[in-house]
């Protein structure tokens, strides 16, 4: 009997063991099918920052006017820099509302006092439910920069709240801590204007701004920080954005615009009801749910993802506020995919339903318990011994192999195409860093993204403390 029990677990082993294999080869397969995708896409886009391509789109007889919202909370270290780096932008019409979202600090005084602004009385629109607003200011000496300050409701209610008070039919939702690059804007509304509004939202690229030489709210000289976190973190941007959101965008299957960089028709996200505030993934729950009402009004309308405008933001320094907004990010990814359970494998969803949404479930949420239950076999193999052992070989090769089509594929890619980091040694050592991933970073991101999950379904709430330098400073390392 006992031997017979013996048997049974270690067949349970072998097929738990057969099964991350026959996953982690599948997710292998796919990375590299996105990487020959983007590859393919960034050819056709080749000479991307080519500005002559723009210039027309400085006329504002041609261009669409835009709303640029700031939610800010606590961003008194970096919000003066952000603020000057979107008031100098080449982009001919435009209106900057910076949202005040109770913010325990100096974050609205320090914009009052250094902008020269006044109380106002502006039309406040209530298309979408927000908490109070406290009080309205204009620039003075930037008439086109207003301040809404307001009772704390988190970055959803704060949006909302922006978009009640904007005036122009686009807005673009920027992070309080994101130093735009100058041309960022022609980049990023160019598809939107060229599509005769048949695209109704837009998505730019985030880099990491943390070792770049910032003055006066510009990117003076892009760099790598020497901190190993963030250089990780580094090769984590390239490859989301480089790779998983270009390959996506290509068929239309692209399901979040970051947060801190996104373009959006003010009539289709209202009309979709705002921003979700019981939410900590709102960006990616709204440009879900965007998907969906256009294949409920069986419309043509498109979401798309342009590489080369860029946003530079803060990426945590320490592993503590890694961790929370890693925890953070896979919470909110549970939340937006729940809340839209009923479009997985539902064909009136098209693609979104077919393809999109199952690489969202299998691989995004999934991918780390998958992940971590590999890891776990592989120290069981030591005990086991046999065709355990070199299973667990298997897996550990096939995760350097992952790492090394997904992380070295997006810094290849990154070199190829838009050559942000000028230095040779910046590219080799992120080269360098990519390999390692396997061996430290990734274990430690696995356990954070499962940790999210677990703070998904046992229904935590709230955001975590986020501690920042100030992108505006204090960033050169």
């Amino acid at each position: 009997m006992t031997l017979h029990l013996s048997e049974v677990w270690l067949s349970i082993v072998y097929g738990f063991g057969l099964f991350i294999l026959i996953y982690m080869t599948f997710v292998v397969l796919f990375y590299g099918l996105l990487f020959f995708l983007s590859a393919f896409q960034l050819k056709r886009e080749e000479k991307v920052d080519d500005l002559e391509k723009y210039e027309d789109y400085m006329d504002s007889s041609y261009t669409k006017p835009v709303s640029i919202i700031v939610p800010a909370f606590n961003e008194e270290l970096g919000i003066k820099g952000s603020i000057r780096s979107l008031l100098s932008i080449n982009y001919p019409e435009y209106e900057i509302i910076v949202v005040n979202d109770g913010s325990n600090d100096r974050t609205a005084e320090s914009v009052i006092e250094y902008f020269h602004m006044t109380p106002v009385k502006k039309a406040l629109q209530t298309k979408l439910a927000t908490e109070r607003v406290k009080g309205i200011y204009q620039s003075s000496t930037s008439p086109n920069l207003w301040l809404v300050d307001k009772f704390n409701g988190g970055k959803a209610d704060a949006l909302n709240a922006g978009l009640n008070v904007s005036t122009y039919p686009y807005f673009c939702s920027l992070d309080g801590d994101s130093v735009l690059e100058r041309d960022a804007f022609l980049k990023v509304m160019k598809p939107i204007i060229d599509s005769d509004e048949s695209i109704i939202a837009s998505g730019g690229s985030i880099r990491v701004a943390n070792g770049c030489s910032i003055h006066e709210g510009q990117i003076e000289k892009i760099g790598l920080s020497k901190n190993p976190i963030v250089i990780m973190q580094v090769i984590e941007y390239l490859r989301a954005f480089l790779m998983g959101r270009i390959g996506l965008s290509r068929y239309n299957w692209l399901l979040i615009i970051s947060g801190a960089f996104g373009v959006f028709s003010k009539k289709w996200v209202i009309d979709a009801g705002g921003y979700k505030r019981d939410t900590v993934g709102e960006d990616m729950e709204l440009v879900v749910r965007l998907q969906r009402l256009i294949k409920d009004r069986k419309t043509d309308k498109k979401i798309v993802y342009v590489p080369d405008p860029v946003c530079w933001t803060e990426a945590p320094e320490s592993a503590t506020y890694l961790r929370r907004q890693r925890s953070r990010w896979h919470r909110g990814l549970f939340e937006s995919l729940w809340i839209h359970k009923k479009m997985l494998l539902n064909p009136k969803y098209g693609s979104i339903g077919m393809i999109s949404l199952p690489y969202f479930w299998l691989i995004e949420l999934a991918g780390p318990v998958v992940e971590l239950c590999g890891y776990l076999f592989v120290l069981l193999s030591f005990f086991l011994g046999g065709i355990y052992t070199e299973m667990a070989i298997l897996f550990f090769l096939l995760s350097i192999l992952y790492s090394a089509i997904s992380s070295m594929g997006a810094v290849i890619l990154e070199e190829w195409s838009l050559r942000k980091y000028p230095a040779v040694k910046d590219i080799v050592t992120l080269f360098i860093y990519s390999l390692t991933e396997t061996i430290w970073y990734r274990p430690l991101t696995v356990l954070w993204r499962c940790e999210g999950l677990i703070h998904a379904v046992t229904g935590r709430k709230g955001w975590g403390e986020m501690k920042r330098k100030g992108i505006s400073g204090g960033l050169e390392q």
